[in-house]
């Protein structure tokens, strides 16, 4: 099993401040003769629909000396997932959480503008240190 990223509990507080139910810690995608494992995987009723909201979590603390090769790691591994996760599970949606320092230096930067643009991925930002989520991302 892999090692946790720094912010992972961050991350699983903040999702269960916003009324998130921790399923998964870590969720294992079973693929073959690989087994993968997404850092978290939650779950939420939605009471005015009666039905239940599924995502799965990849948890990126970005604290290499270079953003963008840590952006590429993470990427590469969340088209992995998300392929993985429409076989698997296609009614799970994939989210990248990254801390809001980060959303304000690559996601706002032409380059993370054209990965959003692009439908790429979806992101949480979340404040490390209040244990909040701050924006739900899903581009449109």
């Amino acid at each position: 099993m892999p090692a946790r990223d720094i912010y992972h509990n961050n991350v699983k507080n903040a999702l269960i401040k916003d009324k998130w139910i921790i399923t998964h810690d870590p969720l294992t995608l079973k693929f073959g003769k690989k087994d993968l494992y997404v850092d978290l995987g939650a779950r939420q009723l939605l009471a005015v629909q009666k039905a239940e909201s599924k995502i799965a979590v990849v948890i990126k603390s970005f604290t290499e000396k270079s953003d963008v090769d840590d952006l590429e790691k993470a990427l590469g591994q969340y088209i992995l997932y998300q392929d993985i996760l429409i076989e698997l599970e296609p009614e799970r949606m994939l989210y990248l959480a990254v801390p809001n320092r980060i959303f304000d230096d690559l996601f706002e930067e032409p380059i993370g503008k054209l990965l959003l643009r692009n439908h790429r991925l979806k992101l949480i930002t979340f404040a490390p240190k209040q244990e909040v989520i701050k924006q739900w991302i899903i581009p449109s």
